[in-house]
C-alpha cells in the first residue's frame, strides 16, 4: 500500500489529529496490515495487546461485559467499529478487556507496541522537541486533554500584559481547531469575538466542536473558557490546498528591506537618548520594563512619535518569528494569527492622541483570511490602516505580503477605543 494513502487515512482518525504531521509520517512507515474474515476474532478477551488497531476497511463489533448488559441491547451501533475507528493498547503488558469480532471482511492497520511512543510526542507541532524551538512555538504549544479539548498556557517568557494578549488567545484557539482537522486541510479564514478579558496567570481551556467535515472543506468552532466562563469564541474554515484561478490587483508598497531597519530593541535604545523627545517621557520609558515580543519586528518608518501627540492612522512593519519553526504549515498560520492582533487597534486611536490622554482599548472582533502559503520564520510585511473611529469603536484593516510581493493575508479588527473617565476625587476628612 502506498505510504501517502496510509498517511491520508491516519490524518482522518480523530484520535490522531492532535499529533504533529511528522508523527503521522513515522506511524505510516511502521504500521502493519492484518486481514480478518467474517466472524473471525480480531482480538479476544485476555489476549496480550499487539498494539493499536485502526479499522482500514470493513465493520467490526465489540463484545464485552458492558455492552452485553440489558441497557445496551436496543442500540449496538455505538459498539460497531468502522473506518477510522481504533482500539487496543500501546504496551505489551496490557490485556484486552473485550473481544472484537469482524462482521464482514475487515482490514486493520496495527501500530506495534514498540512504536507506541509515537502517540505521545513532546510537541503538537513536531515529533521531536528541542531547546532550539522558537519562543512563539512554545506559546502555541497546547496540552491535549481529550479528543476535542485542549489546555493553553502563558509561558513565563511570553509578553505580559494586564490581561492575556488577545493575539495569543486567537492563535491558541486556532491551534486547537487545527489539531482536530485532517492535517492536509489548512485554515483559509477565521472569525472571532472577544467576550471577556483573559487572565494570563491561569490556563485557558479550548473546547472544539466539529461542525463539518467535507471532502474539500472542514469547519470548526472553538470556545475558550476560564473559571467556567466563555471568554472568547472562534469559527474557522479549513480547505485542502488546490490549484485554481490566480490574480492579485493589490501591490505591495515600496518599503526598505527589513535587514536595513532597526529592531524594536535598537529603536527603543535610540529613543531613550533622543533629545527631541520630552525628558519626562524618556525617563519613564527607561524605568519601564521592556517587553520583548516572540517575533522580530522592524518598523518601516521609525519615528520619534510618542503617545502624547497625534500620529498617522497607519503603520507598516516587517516581522518574522525568532528562531526556526517546525515545518507544520498550520503552525505558521497560527504564528501570523498571533501577530495579527499586534498594534492593529491602536492605529485607529493614533489621530486622537494628545497629552494627558489615558485611553482604553479592548478588542471586540477579529477576522483573518489566508490567501497563499508562507513561512512565518521568513520576513512578512504588515500594512495596517485605521480608516475609521466612531461610536466608541475603532476599525482597522491590514494586509500582509511576503518578500516576493505576494498577498498572503488580509485581516480586519474592531474594538473599543475610549478616553478613560477621570476618577472622582477622594473626599477629605474634616477630622
Amino acid at each position: 500500500m502506498d505510504t501517502e494513502q496510509v498517511i491520508e487515512f491516519l490524518a482522518h482518525v480523530p484520535l490522531l489529529q492532535r499529533l504533529p504531521s511528522s508523527s503521522l509520517v513515522k506511524i505510516a512507515q511502521v504500521v502493519q496490515f492484518k486481514h480478518y474474515n467474517r466472524g473471525e476474532f480480531i482480538v479476544r478477551v485476555g489476549d496480550v495487546g499487539d498494539g493499536i488497531y485502526f479499522i482500514w476497511e470493513g465493520v467490526a463489533e465489540v463484545h464485552g461485559s458492558l455492552n452485553d448488559s440489558e441497557e445496551f441491547h436496543e442500540d449496538r451501533s455505538e459498539f460497531q467499529l468502522k473506518r477510522h475507528d481504533c482500539f487496543g493498547h500501546g504496551t505489551d503488558t496490557s490485556y484486552h478487556l473485550a473481544a472484537v469480532v469482524a462482521l464482514d471482511k475487515v482490514t486493520c492497520l496495527v501500530l506495534p507496541n514498540e512504536n507506541g511512543n509515537l502517540l505521545e510526542p513532546l510537541s503538537i507541532w513536531s515529533a521531536t522537541e528541542t531547546e532550539e524551538n522558537s519562543i512563539i512555538e512554545r506559546i502555541l504549544q497546547l496540552e491535549p486533554v481529550e479528543v476535542n479539548l485542549f489546555r493553553g498556557f502563558t509561558p513565563p517568557d511570553a509578553p505580559q500584559y494586564a490581561k492575556c494578549y488577545g493575539g495569543q488567545i486567537i492563535a491558541q484557539a486556532l491551534a486547537a481547531a487545527a489539531k482536530t482537522v485532517d492535517h492536509r486541510k489548512l485554515v483559509h479564514s477565521l472569525h472571532s469575538y472577544f467576550l471577556l478579558g483573559g487572565d494570563q496567570n491561569m490556563p485557558i481551556l479550548y473546547q472544539v466542536r466539529r461542525l463539518r467535515d467535507g471532502n474539500s472543506f472542514a469547519t470548526r468552532s472553538v470556545d475558550a473558557t476560564q473559571n467556567g466562563k466563555v471568554i472568547f469564541t472562534l469559527t474557522a474554515s479549513f480547505q485542502n490546498e488546490e490549484s485554481g484561478f490566480e490574480h492579485q490587483d493589490i501591490k505591495m508598497p515600496s518599503v526598505p528591506a527589513p535587514e536595513t531597519l532597526l529592531t524594536k530593541e535598537e529603536l527603543r535604545e535610540r529613543q531613550l537618548f533622543d533629545p527631541r523627545l520630552p525628558k519626562n517621557y524618556r525617563n519613564k520609558a527607561a524605568g519601564r520594563k521592556y517587553m520583548n515580543m516572540p517575533v522580530d519586528i522592524r518598523f518601516c518608518e521609525p519615528n520619534t512619535y510618542t503617545h502624547q501627540i497625534k500620529n498617522p492612522s497607519s503603520t507598516m512593519f516587517w516581522f518574522k518569528a525568532w528562531g526556526k519553526l517546525s515545518d507544520d504549515p498550520a503552525l505558521h498560520r497560527c504564528v501570523v494569527t498571533y501577530i495579527s492582533d499586534y498594534i492593529s487597534l491602536t492605529v485607529s486611536l493614533n489621530p486622537h492622541r494628545k497629552r494627558g490622554l489615558k485611553p482604553i482599548l479592548l478588542s471586540l472582533d477579529h477576522s483573518v483570511w489566508f490567501h497563499r502559503s508562507f513561512r512565518a520564520d521568513d520576513w512578512i510585511l504588515a500594512v495596517i490602516d485605521g480608516p475609521s473611529a466612531s461610536g466608541g469603536r475603532g476599525f482597522s484593516q491590514g494586509r500582509m505580503f511576503n518578500k516576493q510581493g505576494e498577498l498572503i493575508v488580509t485581516l480586519i479588527q474592531e474594538g473599543v477605543i475610549r478616553a478613560a473617565k477621570p476618577r472622582p476625587p477622594v473626599a477629605k476628612s474634616n477630622l
